[in-house]
């Protein structure tokens, strides 16, 4: 592989084999050897970056990237998140000295959610099955799956409410084409383990946070329960069956992102978060001026597909939105290309 004019070593304490496994991140240690190894390779600070690049990682949590958690993203492979946060983490070792700042993205649940199994029961008692079981409008008609009562004092106070906007919401998503209702098992759950940053993806957040003295800029997502909220930018649905807002597009971070010279875009999934996120970002930008989308680029070999072994298979979708977005402008890379050979990046 051809290395580039800016690429930097690994440092010695990481160690790819760990990259399946939860651990403690040492701080005060890591913190010690960022500060030495900025001093050692002459490492600027961010503020100064001529160059501006922002790297989003998408939902790098234990919850998605540990094979004994929740929702693993295995991809065809089997082993995608482990692979893809690897390569993800060597990218960041290597191009320290020009990513000026990374913001993460975490995806934020408590239990009561539209899309937890607790949310719904059937005649006989029963909540649906996570990672198994797709809610459409027709089983809301019918009645073969309806709010669960014992929730409504928790989320609104009104089960009628809940009910009625039950049906607006599996109708909207049909009528704007989004994917169906799936029920995910329990996830990502705020205060739970499974909510942190998966620990080889930390360890290196951490250190370039400490190496280039730029804060790591953490967005939180994902818990109205009334909503999905693949993006990171905006969530599924915006208004209850009244046409009162219950949720709005993170304007903020979007401005954010905008202002950057490049914007890098890894994590999980590749069918899901990441994709709803890259074309929530390719909407603004094509409102704006379709040119920005030169300065995105996709990170391939750093995402994966939720693939559920016998049940479903989103490879095909998320390779189909990837071709979509280039064909936009956007930028499809592997870390494997020296970061001078990218398209339309000036460093």
């Amino acid at each position: 592989m051809k290395r580039s004019v800016h690429e930097l070593p690994i440092p010695q304490h990481f160690d790819a084999s760990k990259a399946d496994s939860v651990w403690r991140v040492p701080y005060e240690q890591r913190a010690r050897d960022a500060r030495e190894w900025a001093d050692k390779h002459k490492i600027k600070k961010a503020a100064v970056d001529k160059t501006r690049l922002c790297l989003m990682v998408i939902d790098a949590q234990n919850t998605f990237c540990l094979p004994d958690f929740e929702l693993f993203v295995g991809g065809r492979s089997g082993k995608g998140a482990i692979e893809d946060n690897v390569r993800l983490a060597e990218f960041i070792y290597r191009y320290l000295g020009v990513i000026t700042e990374i913001d993460p993205t975490m995806d934020t649940h408590t239990a009561m959610q539209i899309f937890h199994p607790v949310f719904w029961i059937n005649d006989q008692g029963e909540h649906p099955i996570g990672n198994q079981t797709i809610i459409t409008l027709t089983d809301v008609e019918k009645g073969i799956w309806k709010v669960n009562p014992a929730i409504a004092n928790s989320i609104t106070g009104s089960y009628s409410f809940l009910q009625k906007y039950a049906r607006h919401y599996v109708a909207k998503l049909t009528a704007d084409g989004k994917y169906p209702l799936m029920i995910w098992t329990y996830h990502a759950m705020l205060g739970g383990i499974g909510h942190a940053l998966t620990a080889v993806i930390e360890e290196a957040v951490f250190f370039h946070n400490l190496a280039r003295t730029s804060q790591t800029g953490f967005e939180i997502k994902g818990g109205n329960p009334l909503t999905e909220n693949y993006s990171v930018l905006k969530p599924e649905i915006t208004e209850d069956h009244t046409g009162r807002p219950i949720a709005q597009s993170n304007s903020r971070f979007i401005e954010k992102l905008m202002k950057y010279d490049a914007v890098i875009i890894a994590g999980q999934a590749k069918s899901h978060c990441v994709a709803w996120t890259i074309d929530d970002l390719l909407n603004e930008i094509q409102a704006h001026d379709p040119e920005l989308a030169k300065k995105v680029y996709l990170l391939e070999d750093c995402t994966s597909a939720v693939v559920v072994p016998g049940i479903i298979d989103f490879t095909d979708q998320a390779d189909d939105a990837f071709r979509r977005f280039a064909a936009a402008g956007m930028h499809v890379v592997k870390t494997t290309q020296p970061l001078e050979d990218w398209p339309d990046l000036n460093l």
